[in-house]
């Protein structure tokens, strides 16, 4: 079993996610149970299924989550263009964190490349 707070990815993500509830809190009170609901539980949906994964007896498995987890983070994005497109958000507070967040996507992608190359 692996320590999923040893991982570079868990970490990130993990920070991610404060820098993400620091921002919903911009969003209009009508979007409580819409669009800041979701975009939250993406960004906490990214370090949960890495940390899953760990527990996992094998890089199969493993890579299973690491999917997952980046699909996650693909929907997060997605969510959050469109708080941006909406302008429910502001875009120079945004623009790092969509930074941080492919820069997290990277990161997984190549650690499940990785994990895949070993089955």
């Amino acid at each position: 079993m692996r320590n999923f707070k040893d991982f570079a990815i868990w970490k990130r993500s993990f920070e991610l996610v404060d820098a993400v509830y620091q921002q919903s809190e911009n969003l209009p009170n009508d979007e409580k149970f819409g669009l800041t609901s979701q975009i939250r539980r993406c960004a906490v949906s990214i370090p949960s299924n890495i940390a899953e994964g760990c527990s996992r007896r094998t890089d199969k498995e493993f890579a299973r989550f690491l999917e997952i987890a980046i699909g996650s983070s693909f929907e997060l994005e997605t969510q959050l263009l469109i708080a941006l497109r909406r302008n429910m958000l502001e875009k120079e507070k945004m623009e790092p964190i969509l930074d941080e967040l492919n820069q997290v996507q990277k990161m997984i992608n190549a650690f499940y490349s990785k994990l895949k190359g070993s089955f």
